[in-house]
């Protein structure tokens, strides 16, 4: 059985995520709509969880009931009011309207086959879990009472929850809807999806990292830290940069071998899966170009985060479809991302 999502929702997928909205429209037909779902359901998770006038045992209580009512059909029916009005100051319109429609994506949700519900809700329940333990970590930190992450251990848990996971929930998905046993190396690509979505998430940590620290949380462990004689709330001084920068290398070289990882990954994908191919390339390129800009940037200036150029962006979008046709050499272009 093969649900659908209806226009209304499909406009939210644009309203809520324009370029994540480009990379689903990339998607083959077979498994669109389950990945689009998913997309809406941790949108909506994530929405709740960063609505901050709202409490945050109250957050966590909404949460909680969000996850029982997605992953168990007899749960009690999601109402949201409380959280449209409550999340104007840092929701968009489109997440706002997407809090209020919850229950009709729940109802997108029970149309799809078991094996495909059961993806979804794996998913999502992992997801979930990662934001409960982000309030739980996070619910009262500010600029004056900085929280860190302890340990690379928890940072690793943390990518995984929110990004690694949905490396493995595609891979799953495009295998049970798009290729045949042999079609692909399914254990290798799990594991290379996983990093795939790992490196991502990395990159954005480092992009967003003054901007978190301003408001309480700092996602680079404080174990790690305290071997260069540094505390989380050092970091709030643009000068402590030059001493940070050992650990932020390294971090970025990190993110770098989980992309190289998700560029293996993207090659790993049959060669007539050309619209596949093309909407994992992208990110990754996204990606690399930005961990090349970061290098060359200061890691704690408040200046406007590192973002690559609409220009930069058009040429790496031609490229790749070009690379899809076979004119354009797939390494060649990631080494041009690279810089």
């Amino acid at each position: 059985m093969m649900a659908e999502i209806p226009p209304s929702l499909v406009l939210l997928l644009r309203d809520t995520s324009r370029s994540f909205y480009l990379t689903l429209r990339l998607l083959p037909a077979p498994v669109r709509p389950q990945i689009g779902l998913a997309y809406l359901l941790a949108r909506a998770t994530d929405t709740v969880a960063d609505t901050d006038l709202i409490s945050v045992s109250q957050r966590l209580d909404a949460l909680g009931a969000m996850r029982r009512r997605i992953l168990d059909p007899a749960a009690r029916p999601l109402d949201l009011t409380s959280f449209v009005s409550a999340s104007s100051r840092t929701a968009s319109p489109g997440e706002q309207r997407l809090l209020a429609r919850i229950e009709e994506a729940v109802a997108v949700l029970r149309g799809f086959s078991g094996p495909d519900q059961a993806r979804i809700t794996s998913v999502i329940d992992v997801i979930t879990g990662g934001q409960e333990l982000d309030l739980q970590r996070f619910g009262g930190a500010t600029a004056d009472s900085i929280v860190a992450l302890r340990s690379a251990e928890e940072l690793d848990d943390y990518t995984f929850r929110v990004a690694g996971c949905v490396g493995r929930f595609w891979t799953e998905m495009c295998s049970a809807h798009l290729f045949g046993e042999g079609a692909w190396d399914e254990a290798a690509q799990l594991r290379r999806g996983v990093e795939f979505g790992k490196g991502l998430q990395l990159v954005n940590i480092l992009r967003d990292l003054p901007r978190d620290l301003r408001q309480g949380r700092c996602y680079l462990p404080s174990e790690e830290l305290a071997a260069v004689g540094l505390r989380p709330s050092d970091l709030l001084e643009t000068r402590n940069g030059p001493r940070l920068r050992p650990i932020y290398e390294r971090y970025l070289d990190r993110s770098q071998a989980f992309l190289d990882s998700g560029w293996a990954y993207t090659l790993g994908i049959p060669g007539n899966a050309r619209r596949l191919r093309l909407g994992c390339a992208l990110p990754i390129l996204i990606g690399v170009r930005t961990l090349g800009l970061l290098r060359q940037s200061s890691p704690l200036s408040v200046a406007a985060p590192v973002k690559v150029t609409r220009p930069w962006l058009r040429g790496a979008a031609g490229r790749a479809f070009l690379a899809c046709w076979g004119l354009q050499d797939w390494q060649r272009l990631y080494g041009w991302a690279k810089g």
